[in-house]
This record gives structure tokens, C-alpha cells and sequence, in this order.
């Protein structure tokens, strides 16, 4: 798990940032040497011990340099072969150099991406293991960039903290040694000078940088979201013609993603020209310090020539430097921001002490149950109820009455305020959720398929089962025909939330998806209300199968389909006003037999407009035919 750090929500603060920044760093490490990881271990060794060969041999290369130019401008220069021994090993150290930081990188890769992939994981389970409340209102196009920016942000703190920041200051600290050792303070001096002018220059430019790119970010990830909400929402954009409308709207911010990434180049701009202009003072400022050398004589060409490279190869990883901590204060915003999703807290978990649930018949039992969505607004109020087991108990009532709510409570989505609700006894937040929701088999009312095939989301029940009961399981769904009719059967794709198939082949993969899980406690959300009357006709029979033998509640809208339920509850506003079987309830006149009334009149308006229809239609087909 990764130790991270508090985040302030005053970002402003310069140095609550510094305390972040310092602590993303610390958390970072134990990525560097992974606890149980031996072998990685040894490649972060190996690719150190490199790292530092290969700074030696960068250290020798300026020598060679000198060696082959003085060989060159002595008197005996003549001699070529001497020159030539020096320039080819110069070759050689330079190709050495460059080859020992590529086999570096390729050893230490493994480090990184197993970093970048346990991140990501973590980050995945955190993601899922939030409660219903964050997803209802999270925004999906958002949060998708700030988790790969974060993810992405790991893998380049990790090697750019260990292969560039650490050898550059190794590399700074060996060039003024030799600078003391071989020249004079002065040398030393001036090259510090620039050194820390550069630095301060870099660090404070970039921190003043900051507030465009935490802009441009927030403006691309606004973006982002709005872009991945129109398309998600395809179908409504073209019902309302409003494709024009979505344009503008992703058009305004991606405006204001320019406006902001606009400041961020061109304050680079003004940060690059800044670094720029100190290294190149700094090179001015020593070379006449060599220059001044040889005038007196106690300095070589080869000694100019070697001061030159030298300060060449210091100043192309502290130029990089520069761009590693401008990249690392961008590295550590974007983690900033996913680790914000971490320090979210799951507001379901299991109690210390859970244990997996037991079922024996299923018996659920709400007892006096009392929960709102917002504390200011109660949606269950003092709900008591049991389902035997093995026996089917429907929930019905006008929209707005806690029906769905009650499905949510028994898979643990959220926790009553009030009361308990218990499976063979155990209360529901005494035993794990995910043995819960194992005992448990859902048919939701809004069924939202996976962008795969139908093999996948039928088999997604249990992702183990054998092809021959998956084919079994639709067959039972009244899906089976029409899947094998498909071109790919059952590897046909059904595309972004299932929107290939009709709203009742969505729901027919849905039941056949809870079949094949073969849980001992079936929950039906308006499991048919996708469906016609005849298709419907079928499934219930189906579904009866199915429930026959294993505790079934049913939440229903469409009165026909639980006249046959052991129990019916009539809920409205939150309470239980009604309860009995289906005949009792018609013969006691009260919200049942109302509702009931209302819903037959509405088919048998709707049955007799369909038989006009079809008259209709037989009268123009006659006439045509007289004609």
C-alpha cells in the first residue's frame, strides 16, 4: 500500500506544496528497492553500479580529449600514432559512455513499469472500492486522464530521480574536484557560481510556472470530460440535434485549455532563453579564466580544450536538470491529484472482525430499516419485512417510493441509518461484501453491458464457467435462438454499453448473466420492464425456473408480472402501507387494487388501439388491392 502524503486543499500554499512534494518523493521509494522483489532488487544494484561506471568513464573522456590535442601540438606531433591510439580511445570512451546508459535503462525498465503497474492497481482497487455515493457523482472522462497522468508521473519520477538528478550532482561534484586538483580555485569558483545562479534561476522561474500548468491541466481534464460524456451520450446528441450544441461546448474548453497551455509555452520559452543565457555567461566566464592560462604559460591547448569539455558535458544534464525538475513538478502535480483519489475514504467497509457470509435457506430480514441518501431527506422509514427462504417477495409502488433503494441496502452499496438487515441471521455489515454480493444475483432495471462479446457479459456471471453453460444459460434467458442467429453467435460484439442490441436482448443477457452465477438469492429490479408483453410472458416463466427453490425479491412497476410472489409489499413514501397476496390485496380495495385498476385500464386502452391499428392497416391493404 502506498504511504501518502495529506494534501492540503489550499494549493496556494508554496510551502504545504514543498511538504507534498517531499512526501509523494518519500513514498515514491519503496518502488526503488520493492520489499519480496529480489530481482529487482539486483537490477537496481546493477543499473547503479552503471551508472556510476558510466560517470567515471565520462569523467575520463575530457582527458583523452587533451592528451590526443597536446599530442597533436607538440614537436613530435608528427609521430601519428600516438593521436591516433588517443582518438580512437577517445571514440571508444564516448561510445562506452552512451552504450552504459542505454543497458542501464533497458535493466532498470522492469523497475519502473512494475512501479507504474502496482500504482495503477492500487489505484484500480481504490476506484472500486468507493462507495456508490463517489461513482453516482463522479465525472468519468476526468477522472480517467487524472489516473493515467498520475500512473505515467511514477514511472518518470522514479528514473529521472535516480539516472539524471543524482549523477548530475555526482557529476557536478567530480568536475570540481578535477577543476581544484588540475587548474586553480578560481576555475572551481566561477563554475560554482554559474552552477547555483542556474539552479536558483531554474527552481524559481518554475515554481512561479506552476500555477499555468496546474491551469492548463485543469482545463484539459474539463475538456476531456465533456468530450467523453457527448460521446458516451451519442444517441441523445442526434435525438435533440444538438451536435452543433456539443461542438461549442467542447469547443469553450478546449479555448480555455489554449489560453492556459498558451502562458505555459511561453513562460518555457522564457525559462529556456534564462538558462540559456547563465550557461553561456558561465562558459564565457571560465574560458577566459583558461584563456588567461595559456597567455601565461601555465596552461596547454589540450588544457583549454579539456576545461571546454568538461563544462560541454556538465552543462548537457544540467540543462537537462532543468527540464527533469520542471517535468518533476509537473510529475508531482499529476500525482498530486491521484493520490487526492486515493485519500478518498471508502465510505462501505468491512468491520475488523467480518467474517464470509453463511447461507443456509436465504432468509433476508429487513428490521425496521431506516436510511436516507441525505440526512435532511429520509427514503426508508422504518421498513420491516422477511423473505423465507425459498420464497418470492415483490416490492411494488409509484416511482419515488424506496423500491431501488432497498436493492442497494441488501448488496451493501450503502449502510442503514437505522435498524438492520440480516441474511440467516448475520447482519450484513458483520459478514465481508464480497461474500455478500457472491450469495446474491442481481437483474438490474437499467442493464449496461460491457464493450465485448456476448460470451464475455454472459460469462462475466462466472467467469469460469464452460462454453457449454454459458449456451445453457442463454438458452434459459430465452436468448440462446437469437444469439446463434447473429453472423458471430456468441463472439458478437454488442459495442459501448451494450448499445448493439435491443433494451430486451440487453436484459435477456442480463438474466442469462445472473442464471449462470447460480446464486441462492435472486434480486429482480424491474428485470423485465425492457420487455414486450410476450417476450416478457417467456422470461417469466424462465425466471420462475430459475426462483423456484431460492429466496427471490422482486421489485416491480408492471403489477402483472408478481401476482404470483408468496408475499406482496406495497411501499409508498418510504413505508410499507400494504401487504399480502395478490388476490387478498384486490379484494381489500386499498393502494394495490387502485394501482392494479389503473394499470389494466392503461393495457386494455393499449390492446384496443393496437387492434385499431391493425384494422386500419387491413382496410388501406384492401382498398390498394380493389384498385
Amino acid at each position: 500500500m502506498i504511504n501518502r502524503p495529506t494534501l492540503s486543499a489550499d494549493n496556494s500554499g508554496n510551502q504545504q506544496s514543498r511538504e507534498n512534494n517531499w512526501a509523494t518523493l518519500v513514498s515514491l521509494l519503496p518502488y526503488l528497492w520493492p520489499a519480496g522483489r529480489n530481482d529487482l532488487r539486483v537490477r537496481v544494484a546493477i543499473s547503479v553500479v552503471m551508472l556510476v561506471v558510466a560517470k567515471l568513464v565520462t569523467l575520463w573522456v575530457p582527458f583523452l580529449f587533451k592528451q590526443s590535442i597536446d599530442a597533436l601540438s607538440s614537436p613530435q606531433g608528427q609521430a601519428v600514432a600516438v593521436p591516433v591510439v588517443l582518438i580512437v580511445a577517445y571514440g571508444v570512451a564516448r561510445s562506452l559512455m552512451q552504450g552504459l546508459a542505454q543497458v542501464r535503462d533497458g535493466i532498470f525498465a522492469k523497475v519502473g513499469q512494475h512501479a507504474l503497474r502496482s500504482v495503477a492497481l492500487v489505484t484500480f482497487r481504490h476506484m472500486h472500492a468507493l462507495s456508490l455515493r463517489f461513482h453516482l457523482e463522479r465525472r468519468t472522462g476526468g477522472l480517467s486522464r487524472v489516473i493515467d497522468r498520475g500512473t505515467k508521473g511514477v514511472d518518470f519520477l522514479l528514473r529521472f530521480t535516480l539516472f539524471n538528478i543524482a549523477p548530475t550532482i555526482l557529476e557536478i561534484v567530480l568536475i570540481q574536484w578535477v577543476m581544484i586538483q588540475y587548474f586553480n580555485i578560481w576555475f572551481a569558483i566561477a563554475n560554482l557560481v554559474m552552477i547555483v545562479i542556474y539552479v536558483t534561476f531554474t527552481f524559481s522561474v518554475t515554481e512561479w510556472r506552476t500555477r499555468f500548468y496546474r491551469d492548463m491541466l485543469e482545463q484539459d481534464t474539463q475538456a476531456n470530460t465533456k468530450a467523453i460524456d457527448s460521446l458516451l451520450n451519442f444517441e441523445t446528441v442526434k435525438y435533440f440535434g444538438n451536435e452543433d450544441h456539443e461542438a461549442e461546448r467542447f469547443d469553450r474548453s478546449m479555448k480555455r485549455y489554449e489560453f492556459a497551455a498558451v502562458k505555459s509555452q511561453t513562460s518555457l520559452a522564457f525559462l529556456n532563453f534564462g538558462q540559456a543565457t547563465i550557461i553561456a555567461a558561465g562558459l564565457v566566464a571560465v574560458m577566459l579564466l583558461g584563456a588567461q592560462g595559456i597567455a601565461d604559460g601555465t596552461m596547454t591547448i589540450g588544457d583549454y580544450v579539456m576545461i571546454n569539455a568538461f563544462l560541454v558535458q556538465l552543462y548537457v544534464p544540467l540543462n537537462l536538470l532543468g527540464m527533469v525538475y520542471r517535468e518533476v513538478k509537473q510529475s508531482l502535480m499529476d500525482m498530486e491529484r491521484m493520490f487526492s483519489l486515493l485519500d478518498v475514504p471508502a465510505e462501505i467497509r468491512d468491520a475488523p472482525d467480518a467474517t464470509d457470509l453463511a447461507v443456509a435457506t436465504g432468509e433476508v430480514r429487513f428490521e425496521n430499516v431506516h436510511f436516507g441518501y441525505d440526512p435532511n431527506r429520509e427514503i426508508l422509514k422504518g421498513i420491516s419485512f422477511t423473505v423465507p427462504g425459498g420464497r418470492t417477495v415483490a416490492i411494488v409502488g409509484p416511482s419515488g417510493a424506496g423500491k431501488s433503494t432497498i436493492s442497494r441496502l441488501l448488496y451493501r452499496f450503502y449502510d442503514v441509518t437505522e435498524g438492520r438487515i440480516l441474511i440467516d441471521g448475520q447482519d450484513v455489515r458483520k459478514v465481508r461484501q464480497k461474500s455478500l454480493r457472491a450469495a446474491i444475483g442481481m437483474v438490474p432495471q437499467d442493464t449496461v453491458l460491457f464493450n465485448d462479446t456476448i460470451a464475455y457479459n454472459i460469462r462475466y456471471g462466472r467467469p469460469g464457467a464452460s462454453d457449454a453453460e454459458v449456451e445453457h444459460a442463454a438458452d434459459l434467458a430465452q436468448v440462446g435462438k437469437f444469439i446463434k442467429s447473429l453472423p458471430d453467435g456468441f463472439q458478437a460484439m454488442v459495442g459501448e454499453r451494450g448499445l448493439k442490441l435491443s433494451g430486451g436482448e440487453k436484459q435477456r443477457v442480463a438474466i442469462a448473466r445472473t442464471i449462470l452465477k447460480n446464486p441462492p438469492i435472486l434480486l429482480l429490479d424491474e428485470a423485465t420492464s425492457a420487455l414486450d408483453s410476450h417476450t416478457e410472458r417467456d422470461i417469466q416463466d424462465a425466471l420462475r425456473e430459475v426462483s423456484r427453490n431460492r429466496t427471490t425479491l422482486v421489485i416491480a412497476h408492471r403489477l402483472s408480472t408478481v401476482v404470483d410472489a408468496d408475499e406482496i409489499l406495497v411501499l409508498e413514501a418510504g413505508q410499507i402501507v400494504e401487504r399480502g397476496r395478490h388476490h387478498d390485496l384486490i379484494a381489500s380495495g386499498g393502494s394495490y387494487a387502485a394501482l392494479w385498476n389503473r394499470q389494466q385500464e392503461a393495457a386494455a386502452a393499449r390492446e384496443k388501439l393496437r387492434q385499431m391499428q391493425e384494422m386500419e392497416e387491413d382496410r388501406t391493404e384492401a382498398i390498394g388491392a380493389a384498385q
